[in-house]
């Protein structure tokens, strides 16, 4: 995600300075060319031969060293850098960026930077509560300057309280994020995801395997891009995304209800959730025992939310579904096509190695209304997200320009 950008880490002095040798390795395997430069007092926590060993180049520190500093190194630095990245930022740090001071090589390269800048603050709880760092903040936040706030919990100290750095892969996903063109700036998104749970009794329900993470990487990737995103999931194991609204449910009924509502709002909504297509007719209200008799349970239609959804379909709105067949592929998702009114459909043999539930790769093929069949290679389903929503946008694009 981070594939040839060029992040310079500006690394302060506090004890959480040992975490960013981690992030070190965290950024460079999203592709990231990482340059380190460090504050005195961040050496006295971690030496610049570790940083340096992780990224690959020598540790910036001295502004006034003979070698580094011939052909002006900090504005060198500053100019090459595509976002500068400070964790964690010390008070002093961020005292020295609000008012523009320059007396070290990180000061100094953040002044002359043109870069965006994320800053990722920790430290005692009573300092960063302190109004001087707050007014600080609010300088910086007006400035453009991007503050990934920090944690609360136990201090280094002993105290409790907000000022522990920042989670880090929050970090490196605020950094993607900084990073990828809001090219759906403005727009809503509505992303469904997940399994529904069907109860027959208290602690059985009829499921399917769906992890929700094709939908999840879909509502993180357009909320990347700049649009507003609600997420509608059924039971899954995926932590709630940063930055984006996200809906619990369990059942299909809970599902129907929530996308009716948010629908009507949306301008793009993709269906990726594997809606149970039957329901137990009643839900007995304790625990059905086991008996010597066998058990029937009748089935019943669940509400049909794609087609319920692309009978209302405005002509302005991109609507996307979902197919995974495990025979017939192009004829089924044709015909599901055809008869929900979808833009175009996203379909996947599940008998095929690496793609469908459970997996973090698909191999899809993208039907459209004009009869045109793309097949993509086994991606990641993060890849995938981006190919789907790269097609979203060509559509939103034509539909902006009639």
């Amino acid at each position: 995600m981070l594939r040839g950008k060029s992040i310079l880490l500006g690394v302060t002095g506090g004890i959480a300075a040992y975490k960013a040798a981690e992030l070190i390795r965290l950024l460079d395997k999203q592709g990231a060319m990482v340059q380190v430069v460090m504050t005195a007092a961040a050496q006295q926590f971690i030496t610049p031969l570790t940083l340096q060993a992780l990224s690959g180049r020598p540790v910036l520190t001295d502004l006034f060293d003979l070698g580094m500093e011939s052909r002006i190194g900090h504005i060198q630095a500053a100019r090459e850098a595509d976002l500068i990245l400070v964790a964690p930022a010390t008070a002093n740090l961020l005292a020295k960026m609000a008012h523009g001071l320059a007396d070290d090589y990180l000061s100094t390269v953040i002044l002359a930077a043109t870069a965006p800048v994320i800053v990722c603050p920790a430290m005692n709880h009573v300092m960063y509560a302190n109004p001087a760092t707050q007014d600080n903040l609010r300088l910086l936040k007006n400035r453009g300057v991007h503050v990934v706030e920090p944690q609360a919990g136990e201090l280094a100290c002993g105290e409790e309280g907000q000022g522990r750095l920042a989670d880090l892969s929050l970090i490196v996903e605020t950094a993607v994020r900084v990073l990828t063109p809001k090219s759906l700036q403005g727009k809503r998104v509505l992303v469904t995801a997940g399994p529904t749970w069907e109860p027959f009794d208290p602690v059985r329900f009829i499921t399917n395997p769906s992890s929700g993470k094709m939908g999840f990487a879909l509502a993180v990737e357009a909320s990347r891009r700049g649009a507003h995103v609600d997420l509608v999931t059924g039971p899954t194991n995926l932590l709630d995304p940063p930055f984006l609204s996200t809906h619990r449910v369990k059942t299909a009924l809970e599902m129907d209800r929530v996308v009716r509502d948010l629908a009507a709002t949306a301008d793009v909504i993709v269906m990726s959730a594997a809606v149970s297509d039957y329901r137990p007719e009643e839900t007995a209200p304790q625990k059905v025992k086991k008996s010597d008799r066998d058990l029937t349970i009748r089935l019943i239609r669940t509400p049909d939310i794609l087609a319920g959804v692309g009978a209302v379909k405005r002509a302005d709105q991109v609507l996307v579904g979902f197919a995974a067949e495990t025979e017939n592929l192009i004829e089924n998702a044709t015909e599901k096509l055809r008869k929900k009114n979808l833009d175009f459909i996203v379909a996947n043999d599940l008998t095929r190695p690496g793609s469908g539930f459970r997996c973090d790769t698909n191999q899809v093929k993208i039907l459209d209304r004009g009869g045109q069949v793309d097949t993509l290679p086994c991606l990641t389903k993060n890849e995938v997200a981006r190919r789907i929503l790269d097609r979203v946008e060509t559509l939103l694009q034509k539909v902006d320009h009639e």
